[in-house]
This record gives structure tokens, sequence and C-alpha cells, in this order.
């Protein structure tokens, strides 16, 4: 099947087309055929965690994670590859789903067997996404059955008696094994997002706006109107750019009113900026990943999922994206993929391209004009 741009619906765009179609041209000639030929194990049906950088040899296999399966469908559904997308879509619930008590293992070892059995929210959000994506693609009635059934069980298992959902559970269910953390709570906002629109239900108005107003409680940074990693209070906390621009593309950009009406979308508004003032390198454009409460850099890697949240949330506020694309395309893509990670400095840190990391292309393309 011929390689398709990423067609997830777009907010404002403001990049000229002849900018982001040099990004597209990547994606498609570049990033698509490494998972589907040297990056995809056929006899498992899986993905492989990460390939090599120049000659795209997968790394030693000793895990396949469900999150990255999912991601994975995602991309392929959205591309148009509907058969490749049946074959991972098989291949997540065959390898991951736990018959016995429910739910999603996190991850299976080289052979497929169950390694990581432990059940936690940023898998299952994914698994949520990902069939919704399949669904509105295939409308595939197991992978509707499947969202439905994983919403609910979202609700009824993690919820730690209030409305914030903790992190990570036993394998049963039985013990919290991590309380409540943003990332895991924003992902699942992107799968609510995705499954109302695949299905058209209006229970995840109601779901989303539980989820807003929990994160609103919790999470919010006032003096920034950042989002941060830990509940406020916590020791240890942070702010990650990428994750403000990534909040702020999925509330503003998603026009939903359950963000306006928990108070998120002004908060991000302000966020945004604390981040782009404080978190973009000023000469390079890269996005460092996190920052103290009161601004200053912590963790000055730039990892490439947080640029393309930057571009994205440069996109949906409007703004002229045309000289962050050729910053980002000069950093962090070459001819033969991306640059996962570098430092502050400009050292690549991380050479290796997970199969993860096309998800946040596909997402940051989108937005793009086509």
């Amino acid at each position: 099947m011929q390689d398709q741009q990423p067609n997830a619906s777009s907010p404002m765009q403001s990049a000229s087309p002849d900018a982001a179609a040099a990004l597209y041209e990547h994606y498609a000639n570049i990033v698509l055929p490494i998972w589907r030929g040297p990056g995809f194990n056929p006899a498992l049906g899986l993905a492989h965690e990460a390939v090599g950088p120049a000659d795209h040899v997968p790394l030693p296999p000793k895990r396949y994670r469900a999150m990255a399966c999912a991601r994975q469908l995602f991309v392929f559904s959205e591309t148009g590859d509907l058969a490749h997308a049946a074959t991972l879509f098989e291949s997540l619930r065959h390898y991951f789903r736990d018959k016995r008590n429910g739910g999603w293992f996190y991850s299976v070892d080289a052979t497929g067997a169950p390694l990581e059995r432990q059940k936690d929210l940023y898998t299952h959000a994914f698994v949520v996404f990902a069939c919704a994506h399949y669904a509105k693609h295939t409308g595939s009635a197991e992978a509707f059955a499947l969202l439905d059934e994983t919403t609910r069980l979202i609700e009824a298992r993690f919820s730690g008696g209030g409305a914030l959902l903790n992190a990570s559970l036993a394998e049963d269910f039985g013990a919290t094994l991590e309380t409540p953390l943003q990332n895991p709570l924003m992902h699942l906002s992107e799968a609510w997002l995705v499954a109302r629109e695949a299905t058209g239900d209006t229970a995840y108005d109601r779901r989303l706006a539980l989820l807003a107003r929990s994160v609103a409680n919790a999470f919010v940074h006032e003096p920034s109107g950042s989002i941060a990693e830990l509940p406020m209070g916590a020791a240890g906390n942070r702010l990650e750019p990428g994750h403000q621009f990534e909040w702020y593309f999925l509330a503003l950009g998603s026009g939903r009113a359950a963000f306006e009406a928990a108070g998120l979308n002004q908060k991000l508004v302000r966020a945004f900026d604390f981040a782009q003032q404080h978190g973009v390198d000023a000469q390079t454009g890269g996005v460092c990943a996190a920052l103290d409460e009161t601004g200053r850099v912590i963790d000055g890697t730039q990892r490439i999922w947080a640029q393309t949240e930057y571009l994205r949330a440069l996109a949906t506020r409007g703004d002229a994206t045309g000289e962050q694309i050729a910053r980002f395309r000069a950093r962090f893509l070459h001819e033969s993929g991306w640059v996962e990670c570098r430092s502050a400095q400009g050292e690549i840190t991380r050479a290796e391209m997970p199969s993860t990391t096309p998800y946040h292309l596909a997402t940051s393309y989108a937005a793009l004009p086509a």
C-alpha cells in the first residue's frame, strides 16, 4: 500500500505546506518502511523495541511492551495500511491480554510469554487509544468492544477511591504499586478524546470532565499554569515543557468543553508561555526535558518527542512554524531515520530508534498543513 501522510484531524494550521512536505516525505519514505521491514518481527507479529540508526538492525530483543504495540497499531491505522494494522491488533490481543485477571500485561519476553505483569494506566490508556483509531478506520466490532471493556476496567480498577486514578497496580489489581501521575492521565485524556470521536458515545464527555477536573485540582502549578509530573506538594516534582505543549494541544486543539470547564485552557495558555520562555533554547529551538518551579532547567536533555509536541502546539496556536520545522529537521531527522535524544550541547545521547517514536511524529505532523 502506498504510504500516506498522517491523516488525523488537525487544528488551526500555520506552517506552509512546503515546509511540512519534507516531514511527510521523510515519514513515508524513511520512517514507515523501517517498521514494516527490519523493525518488524514477523515470527511474533510485533515490532522490535528499537533498531540501529544507520543499518536498522534490531537491538537484541529482551521484551516487547503492550504500549509499543499499541502505538504501532495507531501509526498503521492512521497511515491506511490496514493489513499491517490488523496483524498488530491480533498481536496485541494475543500476547498482552490477561485472560485470567483482566486488563493488559505491561510486557512479554523475547518468546512472547508474559514478562512484566503489572497493570499500569499508561498501557491501558494506549490500548484504548489504539483500538479507537483502529475501530474508526475499520469498523472492527472487536476493537470497539475492547476499547469499551478497557475503559470500564480503568474506571473500576484504577480508582483509589477519589477522582484521581492510580498509575500502577499489581497483576491481580489487588495492590497499588504507584499512586497518581500526570503522564498516564494525559494519555488517558488523549485516548478518551479519540474514543469519543470513534464511538459517538457521550459518556466520554463525562469521563473527560471528571478527569480534567481531577488534574486541575491536583497537578496545576498555579504560578505558571503548568501541569506538574507529580501532584503539587510532592517531593522531587518537575515541570516538563514537552508535556505543557502536549496538554495545550489536547485541551485547546480538541475544543472539548471539559477542559475549559475545568479551568485548564487559560492555565495552559500561561503554561505554554512559561515552557517556551524557559524550556526552549533560543538558538537551536531545542526543547529541554524538565524545569523546576522557578523555570530553571534541571534536565537539559532534548528528546525528540518534546520537539514534536512543540511543533504541534505552535500549529494549534496558529503561530508561524516554518522556522521551527527547519530547526527540527536539521537537529533531529537524518537520511536513515531520526535522533532520539541530544544533550543541551547538541551531542547525540541516544542514537537507536525506538518503535514508539513514529507515534510522536504522526501526531505532530497531523497538525501541520497537507
